[in-house]
């Protein structure tokens, strides 16, 4: 290897770990496809071998791929569905989404995911939900500032949250409840009294995803309305695909915020810019559905140079095989942000949680004392 050559080597892995200990803002993680690929390796072993549930051998290949195809991903898409049906699983994975993020310096962390009914494992919706939140509750490798009744985040947390000398690292975790659009009305209703009636336990907002080109927006706006009507943030996925009505439709209700918006056509990018509404961006998630011809020629940089409000996410990071680091780490090596840009957008993304404001000036007071120790860090990296 030659000098040159090596000196790119190492800028590359420099900024790679600087990525890392970037503090990071996390708005657009389902739950399912969160999940180690160690762990889907082991249960969906134990659901073919030991019971039969499931063909072993159809998944096992699909699991160990680092750069699946999208016909894979959806393949493990009816695997996660099948894992959660079982509480001990669920509250499993909880807990070690939650360790991974934290261990990529993801300083707030929000979690969505669709409560299930499933008569057989005696699971209900409410049921579900507890097994998130004590797979939360069971994190030891960090601190999970989980507001509830029995455990205060805004008294026992404060500004040290991203403390680089902190002996453990605090992560903020919050949850929405998702609607999945194979969901009924009346369901989609359920889940949205579920979100008020576990307000105190860490649930904070209400998402609509699932397969895009299923349901139709009529079905779940009564429960989206009741949930506004409330004051419970919302966030949707918006223009996965070129559904012209759909995408009006949204933009008319104005969440929150929106995730993903790629087939948006000229109209609609215009309302969109106009109405300020801030957006969940998932590059990797875009690119390998299709929803991005690729990083280059990703709506990122439109958003960007427009000043568009925007937060890097990752969607599915275990299925897409990406992580929040490597996202910010995509932005700056395709579209040329230097690592100031970088603290810059992973700080405005504080502004668009759907935490409290007492939350958001902790986060904010954080980034201040990480913002002194990484331009420590960049001197300490500059060539002399």
């Amino acid at each position: 290897m030659d000098t040159e050559t090596e000196r790119k080597a190492t800028a590359v892995e420099e900024m790679r770990e600087w990525c890392v200990a970037l503090p990071k803002v996390e708005l657009h993680a389902h739950l399912n496809g969160s999940v180690r690929n160690s762990t889907l390796l082991e249960l969906a072993k134990q659901l073919g071998c030991d019971k039969g549930v499931i063909v072993f051998e159809d998944v096992k290949d699909v699991i160990m791929k680092s750069d699946r195809s999208l016909p894979e991903c959806f393949k493990l898409f009816d695997l996660f569905h099948i894992l959660t049906t079982d509480h001990d699983t669920v509250t499993r994975i909880a807990k070690e989404v939650v360790e991974d993020f934290a261990a990529e310096n993801v300083v707030y962390l929000e979690i969505r995911t669709t409560p299930k009914n499933n008569e057989a494992k005696g699971m209900t919706k409410r049921s579900y939900m507890d097994a998130v939140i004590k797979g939360l509750k069971e994190v030891e490798a960090v601190d999970v500032a989980l507001f509830d009744s029995n455990f205060r985040t805004n008294e026992t947390l404060n500004s040290k949250l991203l403390d680089g000398d902190a002996k453990k690292k605090k992560i903020y975790v919050r949850l929405l409840l998702s609607i999945d659009r194979r969901e009924t009305a009346s369901a989609a209703l359920d889940t949205v009294n579920l979100a008020m009636e576990m307000k105190d336990q860490g649930v904070i907002g209400i998402d609509l995803s699932g397969n895009p080109v299923v349901g139709e927006w009529e079905t779940y706006l009564p429960a989206l309305q009741h949930a506004k009507n409330l004051g419970i943030p919302i966030t949707i996925h918006c223009g996965e695909v070129a559904n012209r009505k759909e995408i009006q439709a949204v933009l008319d209700f104005c969440p929150q915020r929106l995730g993903h918006v790629c087939c948006l056509n000229d109209v609609e990018w215009e309302k969109l810019k106009s109405l300020m509404i801030p957006v969940e961006i998932c590059l990797t998630s875009n690119v390998m559905t299709g929803g991005a011809p690729s990083l280059e020629l990703h709506h990122f940089a439109d958003l960007y140079n427009a000043k568009h409000p925007l937060s890097l996410c990752t969607d599915d990071s275990g299925l897409f095989s990406t992580s929040l680091s490597n996202e910010y780490y995509l932005v700056a090596t395709t579209f040329g942000l230097s690592k100031s840009e970088l603290f810059q957008l992973a700080q405005d993304a504080v502004q668009f949680v759907f935490a409290d404001d007492v939350v958001k000036k902790s986060l904010k007071e954080g980034f201040k004392h990480a913002e002194k120790r990484l331009l420590v860090w960049d001197e300490l990296a500059a060539p002399n």
